[in-house]
């Protein structure tokens, strides 16, 4: 078993035993994403810890987003609460990277992309520098992040 699910269940046996109803809430969601997604498909299978990562963090958007909808409802005690759950599941995630850095990996990939073509990649080149950039983030970014930084950099 991948010990990032490990750890999830064990932290969940802890957080019921101690009463702390929101961490316990928002660990069985995560389990039961990452139980759905072992299941999914034609075969049932094992997760490995990347494959936890992405689960998580995509549960972890859900609650941003969710938080952000209550919001704008004028639930603000849900959204909290979403917000809580959020803080949680991002104890899991691998740290976020900063502009800085996220820009330093960006000017990598464009530059080796630039250097495989002969010249500097254009916006028909952006799938190439994404998968590239994609490929040294590994999760430490939201896509959207990635995806703007890139594109200022080919625009610029």
């Amino acid at each position: 078993m991948a010990d990032l699910k490990t750890r999830l269940k064990n932290d969940l046996t802890v957080a019921m035993k101690a009463r702390e109803t929101v961490t316990a809430g928002a660990l069985r969601m995560a389990l039961t994403a990452v139980t759905n997604e072992e299941v999914s498909g034609k075969q049932a299978r094992e997760l490995s810890d990347d494959e936890v990562v992405k689960v998580l963090s995509r549960e972890a958007k859900k609650r941003k987003e969710a938080a952000e909808a209550f919001d704008g409802a004028g639930r603000a005690e849900k959204a909290d609460l979403e917000r809580q759950e959020l803080a949680v599941l991002e104890t899991y995630l691998p740290k976020q990277l900063d502009d800085a850095e996220l820009q330093s990996i960006v000017d990598k990939a464009f530059d080796a992309i630039a250097a495989q073509l002969g010249e500097a990649p254009g916006q028909k080149q952006m799938g190439q520098v994404m998968k590239a950039v994609n490929a040294e983030v590994a999760g430490r970014a939201e896509g959207g992040r990635v995806a703007a930084a890139v594109k200022a950099k080919l625009a610029g």
